[in-house]
């Protein structure tokens, strides 16, 4: 493997400038928005006015008699529905004959000027129906009639699910300490600076071409085939550099569909770029949580069991809502040892834009709830939470016990980093009243298992053609969504090839010209693509040594400063592009192709498919604040945060990711929040949007960030592309929690839940609890539970083609393994 080779790199490690970087910033880069065709028409979207109503009647007539309409399309037009998941196509591109919350697309105006269509969609006029309105979890699971959809988990449940691996309850009435609590985590949006943007047109040879701000090409390409129907042979999506997608670009939308179905019928390119308001309605962002923990612990504070329930605001459709469930318990186990685990999570309907993957997935909520958790356990036994987190850190190598295999884990050195550089031991407890420090940690997974449709099929691909010149261009599916995925392709594969990094040209985001990858979600991309790129270039690299006729052995073929030598006597060698030369003479056209699938996950119950991944990364992150207490206002100070990236491919690249992250989890954690309101019955009584712009949605400005230190750790992973791990999303799990406990050490109340606004620190300062967050969890009808004995314990339970029994390891507490 690649991350084993002992000899120096050439371009790893190093802070090369990105190879897109120049078209960023000369504007030469074209993003979807500037994507323009001679006789293209633009497409607007005329969107419910009500939360929850039938569909009586739409008349377009005023519409159509627009000058300058060429089309009016509706509901009836999309009878095909659609969804990222399998399990949830529950999608119109227009409304059939319901609408689920305000903003809901019900109707569609084609025409020769952006303005011209606007002006028509605002005449459309819709009958509706009024039906109930759902406005909260609790609301959706009092009220099972009128249901939002006709299927899911009876009512307005869209899925429960219950696990038990080992026996919880034995545990908890055994333990020394007992802990309970409820946390929320508000709803949030991505706030990408980009918009979406769409597209559509017909080419000279009949295919159907969308171009879109997609993450995830391979699966618009998937719905839009299904809903149109065309051949799938037939469509091309081509995803262009974007503007930022945190997971708000990973579904199929129902404007790129529309635009496609628009230019279908027209013959001519049709474009739609969404509206700040419209962003806003499309969310797909953060799922509120509230959450329910009980954490029992013996003497020294070690976990014996650990019970989490979760109640997920899952919006009006499916989306990835799912796999969002089960992602608000799966990666409870991969950071401590937690022995016996039981998880209980149930996602509900509701009348409000449907909620889905946020940068973390499901993650940043229970983390936030369990290090919070973890914090109060250390105080009730007088123990130091960062030594704590050293001391219960999952050892390399792990079975947890919901079977989730974990290999390398730089857990322990990621809050060595941060206790030290912020002088954790001599400083926490002792900065006075006002001032505190915060410690948390987290984990994130490299990559999702399993694709979301099941299938034996490479996860990620890459094409590569030599070129005579001695330039080599890379195909691959993957977006790039400003995470750098493009220059991680290009760096490998000048690695492996020894070439400048400038010679690899990138050609991704294509599904008509690259191998299918994916999509950019789930920090999958480094992982798989790389993986994928780095076999395709020890393939062209096996043949060019073989064809280089230096008359040694192949064993001291070296590459490196683009040419081809005998490692024992560099002087002898040749170009990289005579290499390729003498290659294609003697084989033909050079090109390789190289693919990736992960390893198969250990868990074999139902369920067991979310959670798995070809590694693990770990973040730690401490925080300083100062709290103002006679307003609540929380500065922060100073974050200090390390992550194990495995192997920084380009270190500069890294920490920007890092820092993106503590960027956005501190507007999570302080200020940022989906917000909802009924209007007065004079006014309809109409759930609405409270804060569908930016200005009053609310971010951290400039002047908000503080000072941050990032700190690598470099711990090669073997399932990584020369050991690299993920750093899109990890890093932002830590700073919530941590804010919240610094906030404890400063002023010495909880706040259990986020945003930690000045009201709510106020409200626990007042409180005879020091306290401010929930206190109840609402009665969930859970399914049965499926009873998944730990690895290291026998008994059939209930498992489905249960795993082999296995030994249970040696528990590792104060020591484990380390770099």
């Amino acid at each position: 493997m690649a991350g084993s080779d002992p000899r120096p790199f050439n371009v790893l490690g190093k802070p090369l400038r990105r190879v897109d970087a120049l078209g960023k910033v000369t504007g030469d880069t074209r993003f979807a928005d500037d994507f323009a065709m001679p006789g293209m028409l633009y497409l607007k979207l005329s969107r419910s006015t009500v939360p929850h109503a039938r569909i009586a009647a739409i008349d377009v007539s005023r519409a159509l008699a627009v000058d300058g309409v060429r089309a009016v399309l509706t509901g009836k037009d999309f009878p095909v529905p659609f969804g990222i998941l399998p399990v949830s196509q529950d999608e119109h591109a227009l409304c059939l004959d319901k609408v689920r919350f305000v903003g809901d697309p019900v109707a569609a105006v084609v025409a020769t000027e952006e303005l011209i269509a606007e002006e028509a969609a605002a005449l459309i006029g819709v009958t509706y129906e009024p039906l109930t309105t759902i406005a909260s979890p609790e609301e959706a699971l009092r009220v099972p009639e009128p249901r939002i959809h006709d299927y899911g988990d009876g009512g307005n449940v869209h899925k429960a699910v219950a696990f038990d691996f080992g026996d919880v309850p034995a545990a908890l009435a055994s333990a020394h300490l007992v802990v309970e609590d409820w946390f929320f985590y508000q709803g949030n949006t991505h706030l990408a600076l980009e918009q979406h943007a769409a597209l559509a047109y017909l080419g000279t040879d009949e295919r159907l071409t969308i171009v879109s701000s997609t993450q995830t090409p391979h699966y618009v390409h998937r719905a839009a085939a299904k809903v149109l129907g065309v051949p799938a042979s037939r469509i091309r999506v081509i995803a262009p550099p974007q503007g930022g997608g945190f997971g708000g670009k990973t579904d199929p939308f129902n404007h790129e569909i529309v635009a496609a179905k628009a230019a279908m019928i027209t013959g001519r390119p049709v474009k739609i770029a969404l509206t700040r308001e419209e962003v806003f309605y499309c969310h797909r962002g953060r799922h509120p949580v509230l959450m329910h923990m009980r954490t029992g612990v013996d003497r020294a504070g070690h976990i014996v069991g650990h019970s989490i329930e979760t109640l997920l605001d899952g919006g009006a459709y499916g989306s990835y809502g799912v796999a969002s469930t089960f992602y608000t318990g799966a990666l409870e186990t991969v950071t401590y040892r937690i022995d016996r685990y039981r998880f209980r999570g149930c996602r509900t309907f509701t009348n409000k834009p449907p909620c889905g993957p946020k940068r973390g997935h499901g993650t940043p909520q229970p983390r936030f709830g369990l290090e919070v958790h973890i914090d109060k356990i250390c105080e009730k036994l007088g123990l130091d939470p960062a030594q704590w987190r050293i001391d219960n850190a999952l050892a390399e190598g792990s079975l947890t016990a919901n079977w989730l295999k974990v290999r390398t884990i730089g857990l322990v050195p990621c809050v060595e980093a941060v206790v030290a550089a912020s002088g954790w031991k001599e400083r926490f407890r002792k900065l006075g009243r006002g001032r505190g420090l915060g410690i948390a940690a987290s984990s994130y997974l490299c990559g999702a298992g399993l694709p979301i449709y099941w299938n034996e099929m490479p996860h990620s691909g890459v094409q590569l053609l030599l070129d005579r010149s001695g330039s080599v261009t890379a195909f691959c599916g993957a977006a790039e969504v400003g995470q750098g995925s493009d220059n991680v392709l290009a760096a490998l594969v000048a690695e492996v090839l020894g070439i400048d990094i400038l010679d690899v040209k990138v050609v991704t985001g294509d599904t008509a010209l690259g191998p299918v990858d994916l999509g950019s979600y789930s920090s999958r991309v480094t992982l798989m693509m790389g993986n994928a790129a780095v076999e395709a270039a020890q393939r062209a690299r096996d043949r060019l040594a073989d064809a280089a006729g230096l008359g040694i052995p192949l064993e001291r073929i070296a590459f490196g400063g683009s040419r081809v030598f005998d490692a024992s006597d560099p002087e002898k060698g040749i170009s990289f592009a005579e290499a390729v030369q003498r290659a294609e003479a003697k084989g033909g056209t050079v090109g390789t192709i190289g693919s990736y699938r992960p390893p198969k996950a250990p868990g074999h119950y139902k369920g067991a498919g979310v959670g798995p991944s070809p590694s693990y990364s770990y973040s730690a992150a401490v925080i300083e604040v100062a709290v103002e207490e006679s307003t609540g206002i929380v500065r922060v100070e100073k974050v200090w945060i390390a992550h194990d990236i495995g192997r920084a491919i380009n270190p500069v690249l890294v920490r920007g990711q890092v820092e993106g992250s503590v960027y956005m989890a501190l507007g999570e954690a302080l200020m940022e929040e989906q917000a909802f309101r009924r209007l007065p019955p004079r006014l309809s009584g109409a759930l609405v949007h409270q804060t569908p712009s930016m200005l009053e949605y609310k971010s951290l400005a400039t002047l908000d960030m503080p000072a941050v230190e990032t700190i690598l750790i470099e711990n090669p992973e073997p399932n990584g592309p020369f050991g690299a791990k993920e750093v899109g999303q990890g890093p932002l799990l830590p700073v919530p929690p941590a804010l919240a406990n610094a906030v404890y050490d400063a002023v010495r109340v909880r706040v259990d839940e986020v945003p930690i606004t000045p009201e709510k620190v106020l409200a626990a300062l007042r409180s005879s609890s020091a306290r401010f967050g929930p206190s109840k969890f609402p009665a969930v009808s859970w399914p049965e539970a499926l009873i998944v004995p730990p690895p290291w314990e026998g008994g059939d339970g209930n498992a489905i083609n249960e795993p082999k029994r296995r030994e249970r390891p040696e528990r590792r507490r104060a020591e484990v393994a380390k770099p």
